[in-house]
């Protein structure tokens, strides 16, 4: 760009956002009910402010000749103050593209940067007239080419997709075998080490937290912490900076590449439904500037607030059509120019509202069919909770699944036979037209709640931490800490937490549907009792790769799962398993279970038909011994593969127990 003043040209709508052409820049801004938009160039630290006086279907555009990669740029938007009405225009704040691909510098979230005056009695009324420039981060243009050397996406089927839950920072920050310069970073996930650890333990995709672009909100910056998880997603476009040491968006293909090379997808955590600006109180750093009514759903009778479905502020209208296509051409570009595999929609629920188009845009664009979709199935409002009935290729994360899981394996009466609709694909919830045991993503921990170690060591939540007397978190954790709360010395307390993780990663690893682990539960990773652990970037959330001995056999055991897995393909038929022929279901006396033998049935016995071998599954969910009495035909011939306890006396239990045999299938 020259160094005098620089003169635009017409240029077009689209692409939206500043797209590079080698000759120069195309910026394209959309805003329905914004008077002005002023394009702002940042050089030598001095600002320049241009009319976008062209403006097309509401897309205020304009080129800028012999501008290229490395322009620093924002936008100020004129238009009405008037919250009453929806509207929070402020020029007097410099304003992020929501189309931005990197930028430099980081919201300070001072006074200033809100647009209204803080402190002020007519709270978010009275507009700020103070100009942030000196602080707020600046987007910058890209050069989005990258030598992708021929990388080719795995395309693992549903049926053979084992999920790994993890956050790119606490999965490698201690991690000792990953280069201490990569430790917490795109680059330090797709180390060698880590990915041998991943496939040892069946994996075949990755889900991370959320890592466009985190908005710190200021109650937790003021308070020493920050937004951890990620769950506060300020730019759609753009991958975070925080997890590289580089350009994010190199590092973050890197990352890609190296995983693909090693056959592991890669599944983002997005966070379509709402944003980091927050309630109306929040500050204005992009979209509530830009245009306030047209991203947010705002209250009918009260356009001042939000109609909020998320607990987080605000949530993103996605019924309108230009806020629609941001988000499918956010997904297209992490698919396109970062070859992402698929996406897990948090509050789901929250972008299929009021009819919105949402579904069925997905479902008909020729890039999203391509990819995994996976919904949280619910969201905070009412008739938020939809398990079960979201389109055929979605995935679902299966609640239902976690809370009889761990409900059993606590000790509570009448689990039985929900646990053997949950072992065979839930189809109760996914027996549904085009739907199948693949829809549902089976899980007993994941990042929101307890680990899988703190499930067996803790009955109540431990999130002084937080900053929030511990009022933060579910009450609701159906744990059981066995007689002690915390960490205990006891050998038979210790003896029978670590059978209780082994009895439920086995069934989660044995049970019809996708299994997603927790990251870190492999090698019982503890929170230390804190079960909401959001805003700790501290060695709360961050993987302990020392191992002791009880974690180590913790390891081999689900490395043995894994392998077992694999080998026997029982997970991968389409169907829900049919009761009395792929399926049997056993009381301990040895004789088929009758429908009148549920109620008070702790223990049960699982036998899975396959067309070269056959499983046994024994487990007691019971707080006494349990001695299986197998009758003909399944009195003999298995081999014990794995149990969750030593010794192993025959086919008898302990308290916790469980047991998997195998045996040939007899010939026909």
């Amino acid at each position: 760009m020259s160094k005098s003043t620089p003169h635009l040209e017409a240029g077009g709508p689209e692409p939206l956002g500043a797209t590079w052409d080698g000759h120069g820049v195309n910026f394209a801004l959309f805003s329905e009910h914004a008077d002005a938009v002023d394009l702002c160039l940042f050089r030598d630290g001095q600002e320049i402010r241009l009319r976008l006086n062209e403006r097309t279907h509401n897309i205020f555009h304009g080129y800028l000749p012999g501008a290229g990669p490395g322009l620093l740029y924002g936008y100020r938007v004129h238009g009405p103050y008037a919250p009453l009405r929806g509207h929070r225009f402020n020029p007097n704040k410099l304003l992020l593209d929501p189309y931005a691909r990197a930028w430099q510098g980081k919201p300070a979230l001072q006074d200033s940067d809100f647009g209204y005056v803080i402190g002020d009695p007519q709270e978010d009324l009275t507009m700020d007239t103070r100009d942030n420039v000196d602080h707020a981060p600046k987007c910058q243009v890209v050069d989005l080419k990258f030598d992708w050397e021929k990388d080719r996406a795995p395309r693992t089927p549903w049926s053979q997709t084992v999920i790994y839950e993890a956050h790119v920072r606490g999965l490698t920050l201690l991690h000792p075998r990953v280069p201490e310069a990569l430790r917490g970073t795109y680059l330090g996930l797709a180390a060698p080490a880590v990915i041998d650890h991943l496939k040892s333990l069946g994996v075949t995709a990755i889900e991370l937290l959320p890592v466009q672009s985190i908005l710190d909100d200021r109650r937790l910056r003021q308070g020493g912490l920050s937004n951890y998880w990620g769950y506060g997603t300020l730019n759609y476009f753009r991958p975070a900076a925080r997890y590289s040491h580089g350009l994010a968006l190199d590092d973050f293909r890197q990352m890609v590449k190296r995983l693909h090379k090693a056959g592991l997808e890669v599944i983002l955590d997005v966070v379509y439904n709402h944003t980091g600006e927050g309630s109306h109180l929040g500050p204005t750093l992009s979209f509530r500037g830009i245009d306030n009514a047209t991203y947010y759903r705002l209250n009918p009778n009260s356009p001042r607030y939000y109609r909020d479905y998320t607990g987080c502020g605000n949530t993103v209208n996605v019924d309108h059509p230009q806020v629609l296509q941001m988000v499918m051409d956010s997904l297209r570009f992490w698919v396109e120019e970062m070859h992402v595999d698929g996406f897990r929609y948090d509050l789901a629920t929250a972008l299929a509202r009021h009819r919105s188009s949402f579904l069925d845009t997905i479902h008909q664009d020729p890039v999203m069919r391509r990819v995994k979709l996976i919904a949280e199935p619910w969201d905070l409002g009412e008739g938020g909770y939809q398990a079960g009935n979201f389109p055929p290729r979605w995935g679902e994360w299966n609640d239902r699944y976690r809370d009889c899981l761990r409900r059993y394996w606590r000790g509570d009466p009448g689990q039985t036979s929900q646990l053997a609709t949950r072992l065979s694909g839930s189809s109760d919830l996914f027996a549904k037209s085009g739907k199948g045991p693949h829809s549902s993503v089976n899980f007993i921990t994941c990042h929101d709640g307890f680990t899988l170690h703190d499930l067996v060591c803790y009955e109540g939540k431990h999130n002084l931490a937080n900053g929030e007397d511990n009022r933060d978190g579910s009450n609701n954790n159906s744990s059981r800490n066995f007689g002690v709360e915390g960490e205990s010395d006891d050998p038979n307390i210790r003896a029978r937490r670590l059978r209780q993780q082994k009895s439920m990663l086995a069934c989660l690893y044995l049970s019809h549907g996708i299994p997603m682990l927790l990251g870190g539960d492999e090698i019982s990773r503890s929170q230390q009792g804190n079960n909401n652990a959001y805003c700790q970037n501290s060695p709360i959330s961050w993987v302990q790769w020392t191992l002791d001995h009880d974690q180590m056999d913790l390891l081999k055991f689900t490395q043995a799962l894994a392998a077992l897995r694999k080998r026997l393909h029982l997970p991968g038929s389409p169907h829900f398993w049919r009761p009395d022929q792929e399926v049997v279901w056993l009381h301990p006396l040895g004789k088929v279970v009758e429908a009148a033998d549920w109620d008070g049935l702790r223990a049960l016995g699982m036998v899975l038909r396959g067309s070269k071998e056959e499983l046994l599954l024994l487990v007691n969910g019971a707080d006494e011994a349990v001695n299986f009495k197998l009758a003909h035909p399944w009195h003999r011939g298995w081999q014990v593969e794995l149990t969750s306890y030593q010794p192993v006396k025959a086919f008898k239990l302990p308290a916790g127990g469980l047991l998997v045999g195998l045996k040939p299938a007899p010939k026909s």
